[in-house]
C-alpha cells in the first residue's frame, strides 16, 4: 500500500507487481514529489502476437504522470524488464529449448512494445523500458 494513496490513479486495493524490481519502482514513484500520479497494470494496449498472429491484450507495468521543471505534466508508460529480455537474443548455431524460448520472449515483447510506443505517440506520451541497470539493482 502506498503512503501517498491520493497519487494512485486506480483502485489502490488492486495494485499489481510481479517482481521486487516493480515494487522498488512503486516505492520510488510514491516518494517522488514531481510524480503527480501513477498506476500499475491499469492500461490495456492491444497488440498482434507474432506467434499466433492474433490480437492480444498487453497490460504495461506502469502509467506515470509527472510534473516537469517547466510545470508541464508528462505521461509515460513504463515497462520493467531484465536487461536480457530488452534486446533480441544473440544468434545461435545450436537451436536449443532455451534459445527458442528467448526468441519467443523477444518476439512477444517487441510486439507489445511497438504497440505501446504507437499508443503513446497517439496521445503525446512516452514509452520506456527500464531494466536493472536504470533501476540501479545489483546482482
Amino acid at each position: 500500500m502506498p503512503k501517498n494513496t491520493a497519487k494512485y490513479l486506480g483502485d489502490v486495493t488492486k495494485i499489481t507487481y510481479r517482481s521486487g524490481w516493480e515494487l522498488k519502482f512503486m516505492m520510488y514513484l510514491d516518494g517522488q514529489p514531481n510524480v503527480v500520479g501513477w498506476s500499475s497494470e491499469e492500461i490495456i494496449v492491444p497488440y498482434r502476437s507474432p506467434i499466433d498472429n492474433r490480437i492480444h491484450r498487453y497490460f504495461p507495468d506502469f502509467l506515470v504522470r509527472k510534473k516537469n521543471p517547466d510545470g508541464k505534466i508528462e505521461c509515460l508508460i513504463v515497462e520493467i524488464k531484465p536487461a536480457s529480455q530488452s534486446k533480441p537474443p544473440a544468434p545461435s548455431t545450436k537451436i536449443t529449448k532455451r534459445y527458442i524460448n528467448e526468441v519467443h520472449t523477444w518476439g512477444i515483447n517487441s510486439s507489445k512494445w511497438k504497440a505501446a510506443d504507437e499508443y503513446c505517440n497517439d496521445r503525446g506520451w512516452k514509452f520506456v523500458v527500464l531494466t536493472e541497470k536504470e533501476l540501479n539493482i545489483k546482482f
